[in-house]
């Protein structure tokens, strides 16, 4: 069902936010009410407050749906029943009725879609969280033309400020433990919101890409672009997910599981330059090829911290215990005013995750298809979730700079698992 509106004013937006914490704060006062009478179910509880607070960030897009669709991809960080709601973000938010996008057309070009193109679809094909997308033709070509949601870019860091209390109730965490990288995901939030950014950045990752086997990326076209609409070809193919839920052969599945590591492995470890919000619905499959249809969200890193973050592949770091404290400490996972006991259960469990990330850089060929590996990868970020001392550790820990990189990679694996892919890998440099 279309919107025909948003609520783009601070107090609007504000108050819709603020309704929602409100819903969660109720729910959990009934639940702890039904629980001193013998009562009170958990699950129900997360069921309740998911729904109602998605159901706030779905109508209001922007921040808070991008939001939903960032905690989404990481089933560790969320309670299964948030993960499921938040999941929707990813393809099924409300689209914007078109007299809305048309009021858009008009401020950015002064004329409306269909004075630009032959013809332009009054319905959105895909409605996302800061945008949605539309089809159009022009002279026998078609374009995919993504058009911005009203109010999304000037009402960001206000949402943000108000969904912040919510997101930490949600997780679990603490203010002092996420400032600096809720001020990391503010800043991408902000580029995303920058469509003449994501235009440049798009022409210029997919010509430093283009010589990439089976990977490829549509035109991007400036003159029918802005600060608020992106305009490219339309590419028809498969969406990624479905791709790796049908019934296509194990030889098609490795070719586009290594086109995928492929990618990344180059954008990252060459380029320090990358693609960093790897869901489904920004890759589409055509004739055995990848195609990578959003640059939205990128993510630039330094050669320092590439060096630091990365050299915690090498095979050695699991046997030397004072290389991996130094590297720990380097990163400042590890504070010199941690008690012993913190210390030791932060490096065990580094260790650990060590071990089961870096086994397929360590392996040189690995198969994804086996589903060990991802219920590993779940297993240990439970069992951290779990450990109610290190969730209540003072400050941030690690350098804000792995937030897109460990998404990245957790995006990765997660594709190539679902495309059951067997790919061969390298260590970097």
């Amino acid at each position: 069902m279309e919107q025909d509106s948003i609520p783009s004013t601070r107090l609007s937006r504000i108050a819709a936010l603020t309704g929602a914490g409100a819903k969660v704060g109720l729910n959990y006062l009934k639940h702890y009410g039904q629980r001193a009478l013998g009562g009170g179910d958990v699950a129900g509880l997360h069921e309740q407050n998911a729904s109602a607070v998605y159901d706030t960030f779905s109508r209001l897009k922007g921040g808070p749906l991008k939001l939903a669709q960032m905690l989404s991809i990481d089933q560790n960080l969320l309670p299964p029943a948030y993960a499921r709601e938040f999941a929707q973000a990813q393809y099924s938010a409300p689209p914007l009725s078109y007299p809305l996008v048309a009021r858009t057309f008009r401020r950015e070009f002064g004329k409306s879609p269909t004075e630009i193109f032959d013809t332009f679809t009054q319905s959105a094909v895909q409605g996302a969280s800061i945008g949605q997308v539309h089809r159009a033709t022009l002279g026998g070509r078609s374009f995919a033309v993504k058009v911005q949601y009203p109010g999304v870019a000037e009402s960001l860091q206000s949402d943000l400020r108000f969904i912040k209390p919510v997101a930490l109730q949600i997780m679990g965490l603490s203010e002092n433990q996420v400032a600096p990288y809720i001020a990391e995901v503010e800043q991408r939030l902000l580029e995303e919101t920058d469509y003449a950014l994501e235009l440049a950045r798009s022409i210029e990752l997919s010509r430093l890409c283009a010589q990439l086997t089976n990977v490829r990326f549509p035109a991007y076209y400036s003159e029918y672009s802005s600060a608020r609409i992106l305009t490219s070809d339309w590419i028809d193919g498969l969406p990624l997910d479905r791709f790796a839920d049908s019934d296509a052969p194990q030889a098609s599945r490795d070719r586009i599981g290594q086109a995928l590591w492929d990618f990344y492995e180059y954008q990252i470890h060459t380029l320090h330059l990358f693609h960093a919000d790897p869901h489904p619905g920004n890759f589409l499959i055509r004739d055995d090829q990848l195609w990578v249809i959003d640059f939205g969200c990128t993510k630039k890193i330094e050669p320092d911290f590439h060096r630091r973050h990365f050299r915690f592949l090498d095979p050695s770091m699991l046997e030397n215990r004072t290389l991996l404290e130094e590297s720990l400490a380097d990163l400042e996972v590890l504070r010199p005013s941690d008690s012993p006991e913190l210390r030791e259960k932060v490096i065990t469990l580094c260790r650990e995750s060590i071990a089961i990330l870096g086994r397929p850089f360590r392996d040189g060929e690995f198969d994804f298809g086996d589903a060990s590996f991802m219920r590993e990868i779940y297993a240990i970020g439970e069992d951290s979730r779990q450990m109610s001392d290190l969730r209540k550790m003072e400050g941030a820990r690690g350098s804000v700079h792995g937030i897109y990189t460990n998404r990245a990679y957790f995006g990765l694996y997660s594709l190539l698992a679902r495309l059951r892919a067997r790919v061969r890998t390298r260590m970097p440099g």
